[in-house]
């Protein structure tokens, strides 16, 4: 059992790809095909072609049908065409046990018919599943329409079921094969399932294994639908899940979600639009973030000087006169006009007119003082000025 089983608290894995009946998701296509071919084989009609792509539950929707009729039917299993038609009814020849006394298509066709007949009076029938039938050469196609061929009144004495990929659908509209063609009873197309079937179909295997649905977060399943919008196939949905699952475990996650299903893909080299899906959940736990933090207004404001305590005032005021006084000297710096006067005119307008008027003052002295000594000439008058003093 894999480590996540017991870590999710599962009975089985719920994503294997293996074609469990176990997990036969009764519902939609698969539901409506497997009555349809359920039906045919009931009523002997013959010849059944399934289609679908790969990974569409075709060889699993053929499994049901072992299980739909487990008692009364011989049921003879070919998972690839045969080479030829020969070699085909000799493979049948060999499983109804039986040991053709030639090799010749007409004594092995006889011999296959006698034990066809012995069945079906003992109350049996016998399928032929074919897988892969999409590899049929037109040989091996002519045989089936023979063995087709091969009836009790109305009753066919043999039911074929052919599973096969698109491309069968190519070899049945060749002109060539119209007689093929036209004993087919029923023709089933199965197609990739829709987002709301793909999402029930994940609940499904994951009840069947043991768990809740709830193992997948809402995320989880909003980006599995984003992966598969274009519709998905049971195959590559079960991979995308069960290495979703893995990534959750590796994390110690109780569940699966966007993240995991995103780191998935990548490792599946899967290219969706679930990167834009983890881009915009981020975006929004972000804006949640940020509507939850306190609004600025009540954030706490710094004190302001009158609000400090006197002890934290009185050191501000020492720390402010320790930087003056050690402040560094400045006087041989030539100030400029601009440091002597400042730019604000209400500061230096007294000044200014008394630093006018002591002008006008010792001028109006000098001359004076001139005019007494009768010096002649200004230089005469400083001489004389110097000599006073």
């Amino acid at each position: 059992m894999h480590m996540y089983t017991e870590h999710f608290n599962l009975k089985l894995l719920p994503f294997e790809n293996v074609p469990d009946p176990l997990f036969f998701y009764d519902y939609g296509d698969h539901a409506l095909i497997r009555k349809q071919i359920s039906g045919s084989l009931q009523s002997g009609r013959g010849l059944i072609v399934v289609m679908g792509p790969i990974g569409s539950g075709k060889t699993t929707l053929s499994q049901m049908i072992k299980f739909d009729f487990p008692e009364n039917i011989k049921l003879i299993w070919m998972g690839e065409p045969p080479a030829n038609s020969a070699n085909l009814y000799m493979f049948l020849a060999q499983e109804l046990g039986l040991q053709p006394s030639s090799s010749e298509k007409t004594f092995v066709m006889r011999d296959i018919r006698n034990a066809l007949l012995k069945l079906n009076s003992a109350g049996k029938k016998c399928m032929v599943i074919m897988d892969e039938a999409h590899l049929m050469s037109d040989d091996v196609i002519n045989g089936i329409r023979l063995l087709n061929n091969l009836e009790e009144g109305s009753i066919k004495l043999i039911q074929m079921l052919l599973l096969g990929q698109e491309e069968l659908m190519e070899k049945i509209n060749q002109p060539e094969m119209e007689p093929f063609k036209q004993r087919i009873a029923t023709l089933e197309i199965l197609g990739k399932m829709s987002v709301d079937t793909m999402l029930k179909y994940i609940s499904h295997r994951i009840q069947v294994a043991g768990g809740s649905p709830d193992l997948i977060a809402d995320t989880g399943r909003e980006a599995l639908s984003i992966a598969f919008s274009a519709g998905g196939t049971p195959r590559t949905v079960n991979s995308l899940c069960d290495k979703s699952f893995n990534v959750a475990f590796e994390r110690e996650k109780p569940v699966v979600d966007a993240r995991d299903i995103y780191e998935a893909t990548q490792r599946m080299g899967l290219i969706t639009d679930v990167f834009h899906y983890i881009c915009l959940l981020n975006t929004r736990e972000r804006d949640i973030k940020s509507q939850e933090l306190p609004p600025t207004a009540d954030k706490p404001v710094p004190e302001t000087a009158e609000q400090l305590s006197p002890s934290i005032t009185r050191k501000a005021e020492q720390v402010n006169r320790g930087t003056i006084n050690e402040a560094p000297d400045i006087s041989g710096i030539g100030m400029g006009v601009a440091e002597l006067f400042p730019a604000d005119p209400k500061g230096i307008k007294a000044p200014a007119i008394w630093l006018l008027l002591s002008i006008i003052a010792f001028t109006l002295s000098v001359l004076f003082f001139c005019e007494r000594t009768e010096s002649t000439g200004f230089l005469g008058c400083l001489m004389a000025l110097f000599n006073a003093v």
